[in-house]
């Protein structure tokens, strides 16, 4: 089924990238564009295109690299051990900020956010991050409002959850907010996401 407005959703990879950081709104997005928003595209891109290492070992290969991905409406960047490096990469913080200009809709997981920080697109926003990295975001930005309670935080343009499994949350947040609730509920069954931990 088509609801008649194209959306073009791209998620950001890297060596060291979380694994399910990626996987897990990777899985509720597509499954929203498959089966619900078939004008709707999905795609994985990496700086050059090439494949990467996530941080326990898989590897992923994208569809695209940042030169030829085009224009995005939403934006998804990961966490994991390699945002520490990003963070500290003044011409990727450069193509992060140049990415705020032309995407609508900027969303991070886990310690993504480090990076959305260290670019100075959290200055004075609420935002999380995953609970080990506080410290850390308050060492790139202390200006930056930090929720340590929320599984995601929506404030308008950016969007960031918390760790790993946080995104699954944020990706079906915004599945209601692109779409709708009804639909975001229908994705949530259709993976068959009901969080009961057996621990």
């Amino acid at each position: 089924m088509s609801t008649g407005k194209s959306i073009r959703i791209g998620l950001f990879v890297f060596d060291a990238c979380e694994e399910l950081d990626v996987v897990g709104p990777y899985e509720v997005l597509s499954w929203w564009a498959h089966h619900l928003r078939t004008d709707t595209e999905v795609l994985t891109f990496s700086s050059d295109g090439a494949a990467v290492r996530c941080t326990k070992g898989l590897s992923l290969v994208p569809d695209t690299s940042a030169d030829e991905v085009g224009p995005l409406h939403v934006l998804v960047y990961p966490g994991g051990q390699g945002t520490r490096a990003l963070a500290r990469d003044d011409e990727h913080l450069a193509w992060v900020r140049e990415m705020r200009q032309s995407t609508p809709l900027m969303t991070s997981v886990c310690t993504g956010s480090l990076v959305y920080a260290a670019a100075g697109l959290l200055a004075g926003r609420p935002a999380t991050t995953h609970w080990r990295a506080y410290d850390e975001l308050t060492a790139i930005d202390p200006s930056v409002q930090q929720d340590r309670v929320a599984r995601f935080v929506d404030d308008g343009d950016v969007v960031t959850s918390a760790g790993v499994s946080a995104g699954i949350d944020m990706a079906l947040h915004l599945v209601a907010r692109l779409d709708s609730v009804e639909n975001a509920r229908t994705v949530r069954r259709g993976i068959q996401y009901d969080p009961m931990p057996p621990v």
